[in-house]
This record gives structure tokens, C-alpha cells and sequence, in this order.
């Protein structure tokens, strides 16, 4: 009987096939946990994004639709109104009585009832000194201290705030006058000063470019308010710029 001697090259094939399978599938497991890893990191990312999408756009959009459901719901904002819900969360979303608005300070303040504006004025401030007006508008609406304060003689109250997306930085006044753009003609402003219940009707809105200081320095014939904001809101493309001229002053 005699033996069979395998040739070399048969004895290798089966070993290298074996081998090169083995580094097949680790190649493949590799790949398939590269793409389990990346899906999970995309995801990832997603979330975050919308996260910051959320956070980012979230006061302008709360904002959008409260006044949409307001005006859905005929609901009016009136100072001090008799028998009215007082201002609150709730008040905004489920009264159907008309919301009484408080003002926060009846020695300097703005309310504006068509879009719930209800913050504190901080006066004198510079409209060159960066640094200064940011400080300010962290607290409130600022008065450009080249202005006029509120009178029956004729001159211009300038008051500028944000109307911004990022309330990281800027504080919770950020977002203010996010809805300044949806006042219309004939909308009252009412500017309190020392006691005082200064009342504006709206008569002019306008954008100017960039940093265009001609509504603060343009020469008036009679008493007016000038409400000045960023357009669109989170950018400083241009100013959305709101005029009002005095109607009444109540005295206290």
C-alpha cells in the first residue's frame, strides 16, 4: 500500500483560504462597527442641532405664536383694567377676560398692550459706548442720552432694545421687542416717567441700513417717540424703527 504525498501548494491553499476569511470578516466587523459608531454620532449631532435650533429660535417662536393666539382670540391688554385677569403665564394662554397690565415702574417704563410689552427704561445711555448700552439693555430698554426725555414740548424720546435670539449673552430683556414689527398704525405706546402716563399712537415704520443714526438725530416739530430694534430679529443688518407721536398725557 503506498502513501499519497500531498504537493506543497495543496497543503498552503486550504490555510491561506482560512486566513484570508478570517481577515474578511474581521474587515467586515470592523466596518459594520465603524458605521453602528457613525450613525450613533450623526444622531448625535441631530439632536444637538435641534437642540440648539430649539433653544436658539425658541423665545422668537413662543413669542410668534402667543401673538398669534391673542389676536386669534380677540384678547386685549389694557393698563390696570378693572375687573381683567393680572398678567401671568396662565392669564396669556387661557383667560378670555382682558389681561391688566401693571407697570413695572411708573418712574421710567414702556408698555406697549398690542404686544405685550411690559420692561423698564434705563435712562441716559450712550448709543457710541458698546459696552454700555449692552450693560443696560441686560436690565431693560435703554434711552439714547442724546434724546429728549417725555414732555408735551416738542423733542424726540429715542428708546432702543433687542429683539434677539441669543439670551445667553444679552439677558432677559433679549427679546422685548422681537415683536416691535406687528405694531400698526394708530397702536398706542404708553411711556411712563415720573408718574406720568405718557400716550403715543404709532404713525410711522420704516428700515434703515445698518447703523443709520438719522431717526435719532432728525429734527422733530412736535413731541414724538421713537422705537428703535434689530431687523430681522438676532442680526444687525438693519433697524426696524417705530415712530409715535404724543396724544394725551395722564397725570398722576
Amino acid at each position: 500500500m503506498g502513501f499519497i504525498t500531498r504537493h506543497p501548494e495543496h497543503q498552503i491553499a486550504p490555510i491561506f483560504k482560512t486566513f484570508i476569511g478570517l481577515l474578511y470578516n474581521e474587515r467586515k466587523d470592523m466596518l459594520i462597527l465603524r458605521h453602528h459608531k457613525f450613525a450613533k454620532l450623526s444622531n448625535v449631532l441631530i439632536a444637538i442641532g435641534a437642540l440648539f435650533l430649539i433653544v436658539s429660535f425658541g423665545p422668537l417662536i413662543k413669542d410668534e405664536m402667543w401673538f398669534y393666539v391673542k389676536e386669534l382670540r380677540n384678547q386685549e391688554y389694557k393698563i390696570n383694567a378693572e375687573g381683567g385677569e393680572q398678567e401671568s403665564v396662565f392669564a396669556r394662554l387661557l383667560s378670555s377676560d382682558p389681561v391688566s397690565i401693571t407697570p413695572v415702574d411708573t418712574e421710567f417704563s414702556i408698555v406697549i398692550e398690542r404686544i405685550g410689552v411690559n420692561a423698564p427704561i434705563i435712562a441716559d445711555v450712550s448709543v457710541m459706548d458698546e459696552k454700555a448700552y449692552r450693560e443696560a439693555l441686560k436690565h431693560g430698554i435703554a434711552h439714547a442720552s442724546a434724546s429728549q426725555y417725555p414732555s408735551k414740548s416738542p423733542g424726540n424720546v429715542y428708546l432702543f432694545a433687542h429683539a434677539s435670539l441669543n439670551f445667553f449673552d444679552l439677558g432677559g430683556y433679549a427679546s422685548v421687542f422681537n415683536l416691535l414689527r406687528k405694531l400698526n398704525y394708530g397702536d398706542k405706546v404708553h411711556v411712563f416717567y415720573k408718574g406720568d402716563d405718557y400716550i403715543y399712537e404709532v404713525m410711522n415704520k420704516e428700515v434703515v441700513k445698518g447703523w443709520n443714526t438719522a431717526p435719532l438725530s432728525r429734527p422733530v416739530l412736535e413731541p414724538v417717540l421713537t422705537l428703535q430694534t434689530c431687523d430681522p430679529p438676532g442680526t444687525t443688518i438693519n433697524r426696524y424703527v417705530v415712530t409715535a407721536v404724543l396724544k394725551d398725557v395722564v397725570v398722576k
